[in-house]
């Protein structure tokens, strides 16, 4: 028999992820390897990290333009978390590397299982990360699937808006992975409660919540790129890949 966190058969293609999937001890060790990415082989700045609740039930929702943005978050966040990140990543040749880490597979043309264990992380009160715009883009949240804001409904989950600058600068690539000793900014907004409690689970809250959502995403890149001095990249999403997105609730890639 297994436990939560313990199922014998990983997720894969064709097959929807579920909360047993998921090994709850995985963010105990890979959020050290963050830490160290962070840290040692990078030069991170974290900026307001006291403004994550340290317990209790509680949503990330990140800006998305560089390859790295998922470790340096991860690495950054002040307690354990679990992010939703695409399934292809599962499905490599270290996709044992992402199960072990406990982060949630996502199906980018249906992912409502992904959502569905999602819910259930938080529901244990826990700390699930979800980048809204589902892929590297320009990180200006134009892009923002409603993935999120359906989490913050159903769970009555506060959500901590995340500013990461410096991972992808104006002219680098979209596969872009900064180099050693990068200068790189991870900054964490106030909580915002983007559902009433008590409130109805229809689309117009949905979209009441992500609308509160996109607007305290936008207020703290605006705060951490005046107090930082660095700007989101100056080039606009590629058409192939916000495309890509599409059905996707948010991942990261």
């Amino acid at each position: 028999m297994t436990g939560p966190g313990q199922r014998a058969t990983p997720p894969g293609p064709g097959r929807g992820v579920t909360p047993e999937d998921i090994r709850r001890w995985g963010p105990t060790w890979s959020r050290r390897v963050g830490w160290f990415l962070d840290h040692v082989w990078w030069s991170t700045s974290v900026l307001d990290a006291d403004r994550v609740p340290p317990t209790g039930r509680v949503l990330l929702a990140p800006n998305h333009t560089g390859v790295v943005d998922g470790p340096v978050v991860h690495g950054a966040v002040p307690r354990e978390s679990h992010f939703l990140v695409k399934e292809e990543f599962f499905t490599s040749r270290l996709g044992f590397l992402m199960r072990w880490a406990g982060q949630i597979p996502v199906d980018r043309t249906n992912g409502r299982a992904a959502l569905t264990t999602a819910l259930a992380l938080l529901e244990e009160d826990r700390c699930v990360g979800v980048f809204p715009e589902g892929t590297r883009g320009r990180g200006d949240v134009t892009t923002a699937r409603h993935g999120i804001a359906w989490l913050a409904v159903r769970s009555g989950a506060p959500v901590v808006p995340v500013a990461v600058l410096g991972t992808r600068r104006s002219g680098d690539s979209r596969g872009h992975v900064p180099g050693p000793r990068s200068r790189l900014y991870v900054a964490f907004g106030e909580p915002v409660q983007a559902a009433e409690p008590g409130a109805t689970t229809g689309r117009r809250a949905i979209a009441g919540a992500m609308d509160v959502i996109r607007g305290a995403m936008l207020a703290t890149i605006a705060d951490a790129t005046a107090r930082t001095g660095v700007g989101l990249p100056a080039d606009d999403p590629v058409a192939g890949e916000a495309r890509g997105a599409e059905g996707s609730p948010g991942t990261r890639e």
